[in-house]
This record gives structure tokens, sequence and C-alpha cells, in this order.
């Protein structure tokens, strides 16, 4: 990859300078990554960021498409490279996140988890309201450990009421749990996978730096505006509703 490749195509100008291009060593290269390599550094693997390139414009495409669309996403992202960039890309976009450890059943059992998270927020609002002053200071104690605890596990999830249309995953490899359950529930799978990410699986993947904090924000930052303009799109195309005679008086 020459320099006036890189100055032709601003985007991988971009990844590279972020070092996105950087995957593990040889020995943990999943072999389904093998086409996106571009060869080997001190025994590090380096993505092809052209190919790289090219897989993320069709990610970031088919993001706004879901986003022209008002479809919901679940941005998905438990280790600690991922969670800062995973909350403020949801918070972004107005879309449920999960930046800790994935509950088991969220998307394959999701009533179940949907109670968990009314349950937080009926206990919540009856805090804010002072009305559970009723229980005795032992019991408001245990509440509010309860609250604190839902709040950890189901905070990000109060905006998703029913199962999203796409989960957007930071490193599959790290996130199998809540891949395996995307598939089982026909939720479709985009992620940023690393070298050692198996992609067969992976409906929509774009491969790249997984393991640093920096690549993270850059892709998921992406992600958001893409989502974002989407939805600016719907907006502007969408018909203004007639008024009708009483409201025109």
């Amino acid at each position: 990859m020459d320099t006036k490749e890189k100055v032709a195509n601003p985007r991988i100008s971009e990844m590279f300078e972020i070092g996105a291009h950087f995957g593990f060593t040889r020995s943990r290269r999943h072999p389904s990554q093998k086409p996106f390599i571009f060869g080997n550094k001190s025994n590090i693997e380096i993505f092809d960021l052209e190919k790289t390139s090219e897989a993320f414009d069709s990610v970031l495409l088919h993001v706004k498409e879901l986003g022209s669309k008002g479809k919901k996403i679940l941005f998905v992202g438990g280790k600690n490279e991922a969670h800062d960039s995973v909350v403020k890309a949801a918070e972004k976009t107005d879309m449920p996140y999960v930046a800790g450890r994935w509950i088991g059943g969220t998307l394959t059992n999701f009533k179940e988890i949907r109670k968990r998270v009314e349950r937080m927020l009926r206990l919540q609002t009856e805090k804010e309201k002072g009305e559970l002053t009723k229980y005795t200071k032992k019991e408001r104690l245990l509440i509010d450990r309860e609250i604190e605890k839902l709040g950890e596990r189901f905070g990000g999830l109060v905006s998703l009421t029913e199962k999203p249309a796409a989960l957007i995953a930071i490193d599959s490899a790290y996130e199998h749990i809540a891949v395996d359950e995307a598939k089982k529930a026909g939720v479709e799978v985009i992620a940023l996978c690393g070298t050692d990410c198996d992609i067969r699986e992976i409906d929509h993947v774009f491969p790249g730096n997984d393991a640093s904090q920096k690549t993270i924000e850059y892709f998921l930052n992406n992600v958001a505006e893409a989502y974002l303009a989407g939805k600016a799109v719907s907006k502007e195309t969408t018909p203004e509703k007639p008024k009708t005679v009483s409201e025109e008086k």
C-alpha cells in the first residue's frame, strides 16, 4: 500500500493513521480472515486497508439504510477498549446498548429480559416520587441495591422495546454469545472483527483492529453518523401530513 494510494482514498489514510491495519500474531489468525490480510510485520498480521475500506463503506451504506427505515440497532461491546465508544455511539443515535457483560437471553428470551427492565423503571419511578417511604429503612436499602444492580445490567436496554433489526458487535470472537443469540433470534450481525475472528457467520463485517480504543471509536463514530444520515434522509422524504379543516382554522 503506497503513499499515493492512501492519499487517493482518504478513508484508507485515516485508518492507517490510527492503526486500524494491525491484527494479531499469525498463529492467532482465523482462516476466514485470510482474504483480508496484506502481510505481516514482526510476526504481526497486517490488514489490507483497501479491502477494509471497501467492506466498511458497504457497512456504512447498510447502516444508513437501516436509519432511513427507522430500524432499531443494538450496540454491543463489553471489553474495556470498547465500553466508552459503545455508550457514546448508542447515546448519539438514541439506540440501546450493552457495554458490559452480555446477559444470556437478551435476544432469545427477550420477554423475560424486558420484564427486568420494566421492574427497574418502576422502582426508579417509585423512588423519584418518594413512594418508597412506606418501606422500612432496611427494605429501602435492599431496593436501592436492586435498582443499582438492574441499572448495571439493563440500563442500556431501556429503549429496546422489541427485538432489534441488527446487532453491531465489537470483536465478534469476544462477543460470540451475543452473536450466536442474534443468529438464533433472526437478528442480523454487523461486526468489527480482528484477525482472530471467524467472519463466516457475520452478515456485514468490517475487518480491522478491534483491540484499540482509538480504532473502535473511529469505526463506531462513523457508524453512528451513517445511521443519523439515513434518519435525516427519511425525514426529508417523508411527505408532510395534510392539515385537516379544523387544524387550518
